[in-house]
């Protein structure tokens, strides 16, 4: 049952929500107004751009799909399952984020289409760490399914079923992270630029600091 959800995993959701929208909102102004953590819109492009745009913005577009590909099985790598477990290389996954974020302000200042690849390739391994638990999927870096989800949970109740609220909590907690690291990915990017990415950067780090703790202080009570 979703009851058993750990409190981490909704404290976790919500910041690497935050997170995502952050890069986000920062891709959407700087990465010539195009999204950096879902692909849906990217897709689209490269649809679009095999027809009317030379061949280097079609191989362009689909190096970002890629990117983001590569970033997710960088994570499935290391997580083999999608079963959330305290157990599990978050950590090592989060650092790594980190540091992709930060080489992304590196090569997005001096201009380099490899930025975007960089940031597209953080975002889909921060999105390989959503999981499934108990019934709820976790998507951090997309709130498509996320809405989807919570519209069918209310269609639902109004037929009388019974209205999860420990997952709609979970799904809202998501929504707002996202859409307040937009707020601060704006408010940042139009004070230091790309450096604003250095802010969902060190969350990435404090986020792997705390979890490690967590971790070790939940071993020795065992």
């Amino acid at each position: 049952m979703i009851s058993r959800l750990p409190r981490w995993v909704e404290y976790g959701a919500f910041i690497l929500a935050l997170i995502a929208g952050s890069v986000n909102a920062v891709g959407l102004l700087g990465f010539t107004h195009q999204a950096i953590s879902h692909l849906s819109g990217t897709a689209t492009l490269v649809g679009a751009s095999l027809t009317r745009a030379p061949l280097a913005e079609s191989l362009h577009l689909l190096t970002i799909l890629l990117s983001f590909v590569l970033g997710a099985a960088f994570s499935g790598f290391f997580l083999r399952n999608r079963t959330l477990k305290l157990s599990r290389h978050y950590d090592l996954l989060l650092v790594t984020e980190g540091c992709l974020l930060i080489v992304s302000i590196w090569l997005l200042q001096d201009n380099y289409p490899a930025g975007h690849y960089v940031a597209s390739a953080a975002c889909g391994l921060q999105n390989a760490l959503a999981t499934t638990y108990s019934g709820a999927i976790v998507r951090t870096t997309h709130m498509t399914g996320i809405f989807t989800d919570l519209g069918i949970m209310l269609g639902e109740r109004l037929r009388k079923k019974h209205f999860d609220k420990r997952k709609a909590v979970l799904f809202l907690l998501l929504i707002t992270g996202f859409i307040s690291g937009g707020v601060i990915g704006a408010n940042l990017f139009s004070y230091f630029g790309f450096n604003a990415l250095l802010m969902p950067a060190f969350l990435c780090f404090a986020l792997a600091l705390s979890y490690r703790v967590y971790r070790n202080r939940m071993k020795r009570r065992r």
